[in-house]
């Protein structure tokens, strides 16, 4: 592989510390399964490289607060990997809510599932698995973007039904958010159904569709319905990977903090914890909102085409 793409420094995991404290890297990209994101974010940290962090940002809320102390305490930068807040579709529809246009938005609405193979990591707890963790995630951080707040309160439940595949997670999770000014937020993602990834907001004078939102390998669709008429537009497919290096980039030469940062991955990681709390114990769970200065906006939008698929060795594609 190394060979094939010409890249010049090659290590191991068991070469970690090595890498880090080679002087031949300035950052690196954490994309292990989640139970092990604290661990090389904190050791990255230590040697005073950058950390671009895939979401979710840990397994536990204070995983995600060491390691976001550690970044602090050695002067580092840390984003947490949420591709979709450079992707144009998902940019546009919060600026259409933000205008306006379909009034006081007042429900959020999103189900994102997709089938997955036995013995997949996203399956096993001992690797921070889970459908709340992997794509429910993208549901709780989309609500937020969309109503620019935070939940007061969450319901969750979770279903598994007799599928081998989920002895050790749940196959579905279902929650409803509560929101500032009474507004509601309601998902259900899933591993064991049909590939979906789309989100609704209803307003006071109507209503916006996002297909296929969270999708990278299909183009994003967005459709605004007020009084009466349908608008449609299609955004076709483009690299959505690319752009949030390339902005992790920028942030580091000109000493820019990211957005979204590490207490963005945080908050998301706090609202999972309260949900599965709360699918355990069959109630309703109220928590203290994590207060935001920023939000993801257009001006962000950071556009690359699309890339040819690269050849895998020994490895399998995230979906299966």
């Amino acid at each position: 592989m190394s060979r094939h793409y010409r890249v010049k420094n090659c290590f191991s995991y068991d070469d970690y510390e090595v890498c880090l404290r080679s002087g031949e890297i300035d950052a690196v990209y954490i994309a292990l399964p989640n139970n092990l994101h604290q661990n090389y974010c904190v050791r990255a940290a230590a040697a005073g490289i950058h950390v671009l962090c895939e979401k979710p940002l840990a397994v536990t809320v204070e995983e995600c607060q060491h390691i976001i102390q550690a970044c602090a305490e050695n002067g580092v930068k840390l984003m947490t990997a949420y591709r979709l807040h450079f992707e144009r579709g998902n940019l546009e529809a919060i600026e259409i809510v933000r205008s306006g246009k379909i009034g006081d938005p007042r429900i959020f609405n999103s189900v994102f599932t997709m089938q997955v193979s036995k013995g997949n990591i996203r399956t096993e707890t001992a690797f921070g698995g889970g459908t709340l963790y992997d794509i429910g995630v993208y549901c709780i951080n989309a609500a937020r973007y969309i109503f620019a707040d935070e939940p007061v309160e969450g319901l969750c439940l979770s279903a598994a039904g007799e599928d081998p595949r989920f002895r050790k997670v749940e196959e579905m999770a279902g929650a409803i958010l509560r929101f500032p000014k009474e507004r509601l937020a309601s998902f259900v993602s899933s591993f064991g159904a049909s590939n979906t990834a789309d989100f609704e907001v209803v307003g006071t004078k109507g209503r916006l569709r996002v297909c296929q939102a969270f999708d990278y390998s299909m183009p994003v669709i967005l459709e605004l319905m007020v009084n009466g008429r349908t608008q449609r537009k299609m955004y076709p497919l483009r690299d959505q990977f690319a752009p949030e290096l390339i902005y992790f980039s920028d942030c580091i030469l000109h000493d820019r903090e990211p957005e979204p940062s590490g207490i963005e991955g945080l908050r998301d990681v706090y609202i999972i914890r309260s949900l599965y709390q709360s699918a355990n114990s069959r109630s309703p769970v109220k928590r203290e909102q994590i207060q935001r200065k920023r939000h993801p906006s257009l001006k962000q939008q950071i556009y690359r085409p699309r890339t040819v698929k690269p050849k895998l060795v020994h490895v399998s594609a995230p979906t299966d």
